[in-house]
């Protein structure tokens, strides 16, 4: 039996069903082709510094104290009661100026009975003079003895030299008497007096001020040996290129961050280094005709004369780090993003040194890194640095650099020139990205622990106050105390020391 045939699509409606599936095939044709075309984005639009290696003059500094270069201590020559005190303290004298007088009227006595006995010891010289005069001729006649004449000649000798005698000791007692007015040898700035009027002077208490002289200044500032055989590797590596004959210009920075219109000149380094604390003392001389430095004055002392030849910088936010280190985004030939491992050096203003990583010729994103990522399509605008950019300004030196902060004698608070001196080196520190120990010291003799413990307080103080100057508080480090042996005057056991990391 045939299968009955199902039902046919009426006449009419065969058009429409042809037509509904020409605009499906359609339909599905045009989405297929839309599905294939790729989607093209937009160029991210950037900044970015051509890389030009060239002779950049650097600069390093150090935190540095200054020193009078002649402190003269005032003292009295002779014993006896203080009249009075002529100057005033603390102010400026000059050489010759009267500070103090002594009671004078005992030494004048002196004088006066040296003065009496030179009289009468001349006195007898004539006598015997004459005497001798007499005898000569009479001897030669024969009339007298040859022990007569001898006498008489032993006489004149023995009052000739008693009157040289008399004289010296007259003048013994006007130097005495002299030695009752006290001047200053030298000009320079006067401290307090040790000595109240009226006391009595003696070889106990004989010191009575102390005169600095404030031209020329001594700067003194250290350099470890780290960094002393830091620099003498990149020197020999030709990455720095030192002055000529090593001589150095020493600017001082004082702590408003104003500098000295004087420049100054290394005149000493300290041949072997500091046992104790591993660092190599040097010491500049510079000019203070104004006074404006005092002794023992906190400042920065900034060398200059070296030169890093054919460097190449980088502008501080231009630089990121990862996971594995450093790196920039770089526009390539083909304006796409490429990310460059770079390997940094030291600071320069707000620059990077760049030690390897780039080449002449790179284009180096400065603005506009947050939107990129590898292969992106840039549009690169050339970067123009201000007018003070880098060039111009002076280089710190935060990788390897070492601060040094004292504290009082059995004290862990900052006083005010340890917090300005943290106030003024808190910038540079903010803005690296490098570790930064913070070392307490411990003076080993004495109560060891009850010292590391307060080693361990001044260093949590110089910790809270760089986190309260901004600078991130993960970076910041405590180290373990570290024993020194000093005393209660030693700065070297009262030290908290704040090294950048490298």
């Amino acid at each position: 039996m045939k299968p009955r045939p199902g039902p046919r699509t009426p006449w009419f409606a065969r058009p429409f069903a042809a037509c509904a599936l020409a605009v499906v095939a359609l339909l599905v044709a045009g989405c297929g082709k839309e599905a294939k075309q790729e989607v093209v984005a937009a160029p991210v639009e950037v900044t970015a510094l051509t890389i030009v290696p060239r002779d950049v003059p650097i600069a390093t500094t150090f935190v540095a104290q200054t020193q009078s270069s002649q402190a003269v201590n005032i003292q009295a020559r002779v014993s006896g009661f203080l009249d009075k005190r002529v100057y005033t303290e603390g102010s400026v004298v000059r050489a010759g100026q009267v500070l103090f007088r002594m009671d004078p009227k005992p030494f004048q006595a002196q004088v006066d009975g040296a003065a009496a006995a030179l009289q009468k010891n001349q006195a007898a010289h004539e006598v015997a003079k004459a005497n001798l005069a007499r005898i000569k001729p009479l001897a030669q006649l024969n009339a007298l003895s040859q022990k007569d004449l001898d006498d008489a000649q032993g006489q004149f000798e023995q009052t000739a030299a008693a009157v040289a005698q008399s004289q010296a000791q007259l003048e013994s007692a006007r130097l005495d008497l002299s030695y009752t007015t006290i001047t200053s040898p030298v000009a320079g700035v006067s401290s307090f007096s040790a000595v109240a009027e009226g006391s009595y002077v003696d070889a106990k208490n004989a010191q009575l001020t102390t005169v600095s002289v404030l031209t020329p200044m001594w700067i003194n500032f250290s350099l470890s040996e780290n960094e002393m055989e830091r620099l003498r590797s990149q020197v020999q590596k030709g990455l720095i290129r030192m002055p000529a004959g090593q001589q150095f210009v020493v600017e001082v920075e004082l702590v408003d961050g104003s500098v000295l219109p004087d420049k100054g000149r290394i005149t000493f380094a300290d041949p072997s280094y500091n046992s104790q604390t591993g660092t190599f003392l040097i010491r500049a001389s510079v000019d203070n005709p104004k006074g404006v430095l005092r002794p023992n004055q906190y400042v920065r002392a900034r060398l200059l004369g070296a030169t890093r030849p054919n460097a190449v910088l980088v502008p501080q936010r231009a630089v990121q780090q990862g996971a594995k280190g450093h790196f920039v985004w770089v526009a390539n030939k083909a304006d796409k993003a490429e990310l460059r491992p770079v390997q940094v050096g030291d600071w320069y203003g707000d620059s990077w040194f760049i030690a390897q990583g780039l080449a002449a010729g790179d284009r180096v994103v400065v603005d506009g890194t947050l939107r990129l990522a590898p292969d992106a399509p840039v549009k690169v605008t050339p970067y123009v640095p201000k007018a003070d950019s880098p060039e111009a300004a002076p280089a710190t030196r935060p990788e390897g650099a070492t601060l040094a902060v004292s504290f009082a004698t059995g004290k862990a608070t900052l006083d005010a020139e340890a917090l300005r001196l943290l106030k003024g080196f808190a910038p540079a520190m903010k803005a690296g990205v490098n570790p930064i120990d913070v070392t307490g010291f411990a003076d080993r003799t004495g109560n060891r622990s009850a010292n590391a413990e307060l080693a361990k307080r001044r260093a949590m103080a110089v910790r809270d106050a760089l986190i309260a100057e901004g600078v991130p508080a993960d970076r910041v480090r405590l180290k373990a105390p570290q024993e020194v042996t000093g005393s209660g005057s030693d700065r070297d056991a009262r030290r908290v020391e704040i090294a950048v990391g490298q």
